[in-house]
């Protein structure tokens, strides 16, 4: 969580404040002194969250939780939380942030599960108290 509070404080510092509290006119999308943007995205699909249509790996494990649970048969519970500390550290890094802005790009897509957050609700101690 802390990691991904400072990646996105990271993102905002990056773009400055004009370019990132944006708001629609009608069918436009401006900043804060009115000005159109255009919005030139890349989702980062597969990095906070993998899905199996995306990896290929439908066939066998199509949510991300078949997918850690095929890892965890391999690798064992204690390789597949090392194998996603590793993941999410290495998957995208700021230099990676810093290339789709020289390259153009002035948005990106986050791809964020829920247990980055919270605990599924069959895993609360207390029924209805984390999510």
């Amino acid at each position: 969580m802390i990691r991904t509070t400072i990646f996105c404080a990271l993102l905002l510092s990056h773009f400055g404040t004009s370019q990132v509290f944006l708001k629609t006119q009608g069918q436009k999308i401006v900043n804060s002194k009115g000005e159109n943007v255009y919005l030139k995205g890349l989702g980062l699909g597969g990095w906070m969250l993998q899905e199996g249509y995306m990896l290929k790996t439908a066939d066998f494990a199509g949510p991300q939780y078949q997918i850690k649970e095929k890892i965890a048969e391999v690798a064992g519970e204690d390789g597949k939380n090392a194998f996603y500390k590793a993941y999410l550290k290495n998957g995208i890094t700021k230099k990676d942030i810093d290339s789709l802005a020289k390259w153009g790009f002035n948005s990106i897509r986050l791809p964020m599960h829920y247990d980055l957050y919270t605990l599924p609700i069959e895993k609360e101690p207390v029924k209805g108290q984390n999510t």
